[in-house]
């Protein structure tokens, strides 16, 4: 499985992020809307990713919930028919949420950097270090670390779990 050190935080200043991420990145965003439908899965999390009616990505992945810097293992397979799709595991599996967000993703070298606004919670920063295979995680975690001192992203504004798991919570940044 292909594995990634990720963090995510919450985005008290979304105006000065994004100027600090796009001056790190030295290039625009790329835009992107998805709409996230979770399915019940014993053995970690799956997700239908829709980017439109004729583009998807199933994600299955594993992550522990903790603030910092974590391991995530994932797989990901394209779908040209993401209705038949959320039809098909919405009964095999049923559905436990969704989630609908804006992103701006930017690249910096091998990690992805994810400016959120989640409809109904609020806006949130995102990293991903994408990990070669065999390649020690504290590398990755070293990354991360990193690029949180320069984008200011404290240890308070860190956050354990998924979005999914924050609907129905209060907003964390409003």
């Amino acid at each position: 499985m292909a594995s990634n050190i990720e963090i995510k935080a919450i985005d008290r200043n979304p105006s000065a992020t994004e100027k600090s991420v796009t001056k790190l990145c030295g290039k625009p965003a790329a835009i992107l809307r998805q709409r996230d439908i979770f399915f019940s899965c014993p053995n970690g999390r799956l997700k239908l990713r829709i980017f439109s009616s004729s583009k998807a990505e199933l994600i299955f992945y594993r992550r522990e919930n903790e603030a910092g810097p974590k391991s995530s293992y994932y797989l990901i397979s394209e779908s040209t028919d993401p209705g038949s799709l959320e039809k098909l595991l919405a009964e095999a599996y049923g559905k436990t949420g969704e989630v609908v967000k804006t992103r701006k993703l930017y690249m910096h070298g091998r990690t992805r950097i994810h400016l959120d606004d989640v409809s109904g919670l609020g806006r949130f920063i995102e990293l991903e270090v994408v990990l070669e295979e065999n390649e020690s995680h504290e590398r990755g975690r070293e990354e991360a670390n990193m690029l949180m001192d320069k984008l200011n992203i404290g240890s308070d504004s860190l956050i354990e779990g998924a979005y999914i798991d924050m609907i129905g919570d209060e907003p964390k940044n409003q």
